[in-house]
């Protein structure tokens, strides 16, 4: 059930496995190996000939015309810049989150006034977009979350290198710095920044902390404490904050909603 789900997660990032990921089209001849080490090395492997794989091997078969040279140029750039790309990607997903926030918010203040005249939100009424704060969390992403994430990583990696073995006391003491350590911190750093940028005063930043926090932080439990199970113990290191950002997806959502429910 573990490694069902564990599977699952990292086919939805685009992983295909831990060890190696096998892009293959419709020429036999253009068929690649992306291999991921435990390290995080990443290598481009074209094999000699048709080769069958033992079924501990996990493939995607990548069907969409250019999917393959996209993701294996994402991962040369991701070699080459790793913050820099981590940054982008960060940006662009913490964005479409929260313009997937907006919309939501939208869809339960129309269903909410729907038969009366609701009143004009900062987004510009129904189906208006707020563009400033959808810039507050593209910009939170790019230079505060995937910063954070990439030398925080690094420095957790370091003083607790990754082990061969997924499911070791290093992983679980990893998982513990993680979600009640640095994530308390990392939490209040959300609050602040982002209350910063939208102008909020001190005071109101800390009398939202005050209503907030601890709510947010039990909800961070309930979905980050397994997503970094699976991060740590089954992400090569230098997908880390990839996976990350996929899962955060969701969670800015939740954030861009909690932050803005007075918007309503």
């Amino acid at each position: 059930m573990a490694r069902s789900l564990v599977f699952c997660c990292l086919y939805f990032v685009g992983l295909g496995g831990l060890r190696v990921t096998a892009f293959r089209s419709s020429s036999p001849s253009s068929c690649q190996l992306v291999a991921l080490t435990q390290h995080g090395r990443v290598s481009l492997i074209k094999p000699h000939g048709t080769q069958r794989r033992s079924s501990s091997t996990v493939t995607t078969n990548l069907h969409l015309t250019g999917l393959e040279d996209v993701w294996s140029s994402y991962l040369s750039a991701l070699e080459s810049d790793p913050l820099l790309v981590k940054s982008i990607t960060a940006g662009v997903i913490l964005g479409a989150a929260d313009l997937s926030g907006q919309a939501i918010q939208q869809s339960l203040s129309s269903a909410k006034d729907d038969g009366g005249g609701g009143g004009d939100s900062k987004g510009g009424g129904a189906g208006g977009v707020d563009i400033a704060r959808f810039v507050r969390f593209a910009f939170f992403g790019f230079v505060l979350q995937a910063p954070w994430n990439h030398y925080y990583y690094q420095l957790l990696d370091g003083a607790l290198p990754p082990t061969p073995d997924p499911f070791t006391t290093t992983t679980g003491i990893k998982v513990f710095i993680d979600q009640f350590i640095q994530a308390p911190i990392f939490t209040i750093l959300i609050f602040g920044f982002l209350g910063l940028l939208e102008g909020k005063t001190v005071d109101d930043i800390k009398k939202q902390l005050d209503e907030d926090y601890v709510d947010t932080m039990f909800a961070n439990w309930k979905l980050w404490v397994p997503a970094t199970a699976v991060n740590i113990a089954f992400c090569p290191p230098i997908l880390r904050v990839l996976f990350l950002n996929v899962v955060f997806f969701f969670w800015s959502i939740f954030l861009s909603l909690k932050l803005n429910k007075n918007e309503e």
